[in-house]
């Protein structure tokens, strides 16, 4: 298994708990839109332990950048990550991840879900192939949605979100249901890209077939 060693560019919050990480980029290091890469901390003790985050950028970027959620009660690499600077080094490794673009479609996010989506929305940005493609993004609160500016302007109307906790004006509240499910999604969706917590994923794939939604349109990757 290779090793890529690259050194921190840049490291802050675009959230309250989600950091903006950007690492130098290897040469002819390669991936696809939605792929992440496992990443360890090139220090004493972290070297061995390796969390799996998603690559965030676009391909034809000089540099890389993940966006990453922090949970520092588990006292893993994120809480780590918390504490790393400029110039520190981090180790990654090799490229995995099953989610593509397949063609327009919708897109179901829950939460740090979301980020496979970022890069694969970024690149059809570039390409002005934005179409009638669809994010559904499920948060918690408000302040809990990840880039929503970039996404209200690269998706417009097709930027939905919905909120579990708490109750605002411009906002569905509630869990995701089918019927909820049915204003976005119809016989002529041929794709629908599903990325979140376990528990939500398996709700939102039964309500999926419960929708006749074909097994073959839709594309998963597990959070």
């Amino acid at each position: 298994m290779k090793q890529y060693f690259v050194k921190i560019i840049s490291i802050k919050y675009i959230t309250h708990d989600v950091l903006k990480l950007v690492t130098e980029k290897p040469e002819e290091f390669n991936f696809i839109p939605g792929q992440a890469t496992h990443i360890s901390i090139n220090k004493p003790d972290w070297k061995v332990k390796k969390n799996p985050f998603t690559f965030t950028c676009i391909p034809g970027d000089d540099f890389l950048e993940f966006t990453i959620k922090t949970y520092p009660e588990h006292k893993g690499i994120t809480n780590e990550l918390l504490k790393l600077k400029e110039d520190d080094e981090l180790i990654l490794h090799d490229v995995f991840g099953s989610i593509a673009y397949k063609g327009e479609g919708v897109f179901i996010a829950g939460g740090a879900g979301v980020t496979p989506f970022i890069s694969i929305f970024r690149d059809l940005e570039t390409r002005n192939e934005i179409g009638k493609n669809k994010l559904i993004f499920a948060n918690k609160m408000k302040r809990d949605i990840i880039l929503k500016n970039e996404f209200e302007d690269i998706l417009g109307r097709n930027f939905v979100n919905i909120l579990s906790d708490e109750q605002v004006e411009e906002y569905p509240h509630g869990q995701i249901t089918e019927d909820f499910l049915k204003e976005y999604i119809n016989t002529f969706t041929k794709h629908v890209y599903v990325c979140g917590p376990p528990p939500m994923m398996e709700t939102i794939l039964k309500q999926l077939s419960n929708l006749n939604v074909p097994e073959n349109a839709i594309i998963v990757e597990t959070f």
